[in-house]
């Protein structure tokens, strides 16, 4: 479409050089009457064009205010008659009868001036207005005496119009034809011979009106003279003719000239008066004569435009029937009384952006009057992008000054001033609304570079979490735009399963229900790309924060509650007040406040006598112990975090009270543990060694962690609860025995790297069953 419009630009300079060069119009003929659709001539083949090229570059014929008298067939280049033609309707007296038009080929843009004559044909016959005529003459005429006559009119031009007057066959009269200045023709009565009275008081005559036609054509009037007797005065004007100018703004009863006649006859004979002799029907119209007065008056407004001049003969007649008779020469003066007219014969609507001086239209401007009445200059408003270009013959075309750009101002109303050269100037506007159309050329653009969402662990799947939004400067589908994921950066994180988009508004959803325990923060990008050709985009980041909720009880490490043999601690009573029982130790999943661990002895033996620091749960003695104190005593210590809603866990501690021995039963004691140690021990290593030799077959040995439904993990616990340092638990499980068996618990102090990496924990649901959790 570009390259199109930058092609008929071409074009249009090449022609309008072209045509500045030479504009001589080409001229063709047709006589009137001649029936539509006829042949006038091959534009094709007058042009130089091939024949499917006028189809091709649009061609058209146009002509001054759209009245098309001729049609194009664009497929054969011949141009017809639109319609049958008449002359006289067209050009009246005018001669020759020129139609003016023009040929525009728009691509690319081509003008071609012409003419079509229309060839008048002897098609009306001469017709007197009055078909009797009444003359009186007085028997004194002398022979020689002219006598005019009303003319008889004929709508025909050049020789078609009237050639000669002739009169019937008589003894006195006969009829010479005249010719006016205006080349119109009329017939003077000539006396030959004296009349009588006394031997013919009255004659009638035929007078007969041919045109110079082929055949000719004629009318008839019939004359009657009627002898009068001896009135040998006739009246005479005081001038043979009256020059004239009224200004065409002239009003009605306006007073054009008075004319004087006199007659030295006396009494009736004396007598005059005044009358418009063989006045035509315009000037019927137009003028009016006071048959006392001799004044002329205006009986309707004359327009220039339609007529130049008249030209009329005013008689003046006695009481006795003389007459004598002047002529009226008036002469219409120009005003400035007409506005230019502005013809549009093409305009382009709507336009591309970004496409520099395209052709937006072509105008002709026009002013029926004369002088510097009819001279124009055209112009439009200064602050468009817009320029006037003038072409041949008062026309123009309206071209862009540069590139336009839609996003800046999509459209624009042209005001084209036409303004006449005449006192008072006048001038005519016309409006047109030029739209520009959209070309892609703008990205979209997010309202932000980066995003930041938070959302709530343990979401429900589908939850929006928020949105993200751009806009584009474009139109139409150049400004629709289609919102998508990116490839994440980090290859392993599964976006497509965390996330989902709206293509449509931005929307984001989170596609399933997200733990922080797992899963703290992630990022990635989404674009928005619009629907133009081609495609625009742009991208933005979004980072998802995931925000920790209280779904995780605290978890006590020790004492391990396995439901097996309680745990259970030795006290001496000789103990002073503030003696470290044991230490509850425990962690929490959660993170923040909801990882705050706080310790509370719920329920004691004996109360008052043992007591739980509240931060790091260090069980201590309230008090000195005594004998009286029970040597058995059972503790119930809960762990509480500070989450909402908080979620705490129970501990069970026995403490035993050991009384003060002899060092002979102490050896006793120490020796017989001893011994018992070492044969549990003994049975325990051979019913290792029968497990791990029936667990050959699948590659497990020693105390490994077998497959089955209790996976080896190792619980990793750093930097939370109330632990002053990281503590990790290796934990031996054996599995296939239908009994989840504890088989030791070896605390592992960490090293500092793992500090660093902060708190993960791993739990498998199967760890947590065996023991009950």
């Amino acid at each position: 479409m570009r390259k199109l419009r930058q092609r008929q630009v071409l074009f249009f300079f090449l022609f309008l050089g072209l045509s500045l060069a030479g504009t001589e119009p080409r001229r063709y003929s047709v006589v009137e009457e001649t029936e539509g659709n006829s042949f006038v001539t091959n534009l094709a083949k007058d042009l130089g064009l091939g024949q499917r090229e006028l189809s091709r570059r649009g061609a058209r014929v146009i002509s001054k205010r759209n009245k098309l008298h001729l049609q194009l067939d664009q497929e054969t280049g011949d141009l017809l008659l639109n319609e049958k033609l008449d002359r006289e309707e067209l050009c009246g007296h005018m001669e020759p009868c020129v139609l003016r038009f023009q040929v525009l080929l728009e691509n690319p843009l081509e003008f071609f001036q012409a003419e079509l004559q229309v060839i008048d044909i002897n098609d009306h016959a001469p017709v007197f207005v009055d078909r009797d005529m009444l003359l009186k003459i007085s028997e004194g005429s002398p022979p020689g005496t002219t006598f005019p006559l009303k003319n008889a009119q004929d709508v025909d031009v050049g020789r078609n119009n009237i050639e000669n007057y002739i009169i019937s066959p008589n003894s006195y009269f006969r009829v010479l034809t005249r010719k006016r200045s205006g080349g119109r023709k009329y017939p003077e009565l000539v006396l030959d011979k004296a009349l009588d009275r006394e031997e013919e008081p009255e004659l009638r005559l035929t007078l007969t009106a041919q045109d110079g036609g082929s055949p000719p054509r004629s009318g008839t009037a019939q004359v009657y003279i009627e002898v009068v007797d001896i009135n040998d005065n006739a009246p005479e004007f005081e001038q043979p003719s009256y020059r004239v100018q009224i200004p065409e703004d002239s009003p009605i009863g306006s007073l054009v000239v008075t004319v004087s006649a006199s007659d030295l006859d006396s009494g009736v004979y004396g007598k005059i008066s005044y009358t418009l002799f063989q006045p035509s029907e315009d000037i019927s119209k137009t003028l009016e004569v006071n048959s006392v007065t001799g004044e002329i008056r205006l009986r309707k407004q004359v327009d220039f435009e339609t007529v130049q001049s008249y030209e009329v003969d005013i008689k003046a007649t006695d009481g006795g029937g003389l007459s004598g008779k002047c002529t009226l020469l008036l002469q219409v003066v120009d005003m400035n009384d007409n506005p230019p007219e502005v013809t549009i014969s093409a305009l382009t609507s709507p336009i591309p952006e970004n496409t520099p001086e395209v052709v937006v239209a072509v105008f002709s401007v026009s002013d029926p009057d004369s002088g510097d009445n009819g001279k124009t200059i055209s112009s439009i408003q200064d602050d468009l992008p817009f320029l006037l270009k003038p072409s041949v013959k008062n026309f123009y075309t309206l071209v862009t000054e540069g590139a336009l750009d839609r996003e800046s101002r999509a459209e624009y109303n042209i005001t084209i001033t036409v303004t006449d050269m005449g006192s008072p100037r006048l001038k005519t506007q016309h409006n047109i609304t030029v739209l520009v159309s959209d070309v892609n050329d703008n990205a979209p653009a997010f309202t932000q570079t980066s995003y930041t969402l938070w959302v709530r662990e343990n979401n429900n799947p589908a939850l929006h979490i928020g949105s993200v939004s751009a806009t584009d400067r474009d139109a139409g589908a150049n400004a629709q735009l289609t919102y998508s994921l990116l490839p994440p950066q980090d290859p392993h994180l599964p976006l497509a399963s965390l996330v989902s988009i709206n293509a449509d508004n931005g929307h984001l959803f989170a596609l399933r229900s997200l733990d922080y325990e797992a899963l703290q923060a992630f990022e990635f990008g989404v674009g928005a790309t619009d629907r133009g050709s081609p495609a625009l985009s742009s991208q933005a980041r979004v980072r998802v924060l995931v925000l920790d909720a209280n779904d995780n009880s605290p978890f006590v490490l020790y004492p391990l509650q396995n439901g097996s043999a309680p745990c259970t601690e030795l006290v001496p009573r000789a103990a002073e007040a503030g003696y470290l029982v044991t230490k509850v130790v425990a962690v929490d999943g959660d993170s923040g406040q909801n990882a705050w661990l706080s310790y509370q002895l719920l329920k004691a033996t004996e109360p008052g006598l043992f007591g739980v620091w509240p931060h790091n749960g260090e069980v201590r003695t309230a008090r000195l112990l005594s004998e009286r104190d029970a040597p058995k005593h059972r503790l119930l210590v809960q762990v509480r975090d500070n989450g909402e809603p908080p979620r705490s866990a129970s501990v069970t501690l026995h403490v035993l009270l050991q009384a003060r021995a002899d060092p002979l039963t102490v050896y006793l004691v120490v020796a017989l543990a001893s011994v018992s140690s070492l044969f549990l021990l003994s049975v325990l290593l051979f019913v290792a060694v029968r497990l791990c030799r029936r667990s050959r077959a699948a590659s497990l040995g020693g105390c490994s962690v077998p497959e089955g439904p209790f996976p080896g993990h190792l619980v990793d616990v750093s930097g939370s609860g109330t632990l002053s340092q990281s503590y990790q638990y290796e934990v031996c499980l054996r599995g296939g025995s239908g009994t989840s068996e504890f088989k030791f618990l070896k605390p592992i102090l960490p090293n500092l790297s793992s500090q660093s990496r902060g708190r993960e924990v791993e739990e498998n649901p199967s760890f947590r069953n065996s023991f009950g959790i």
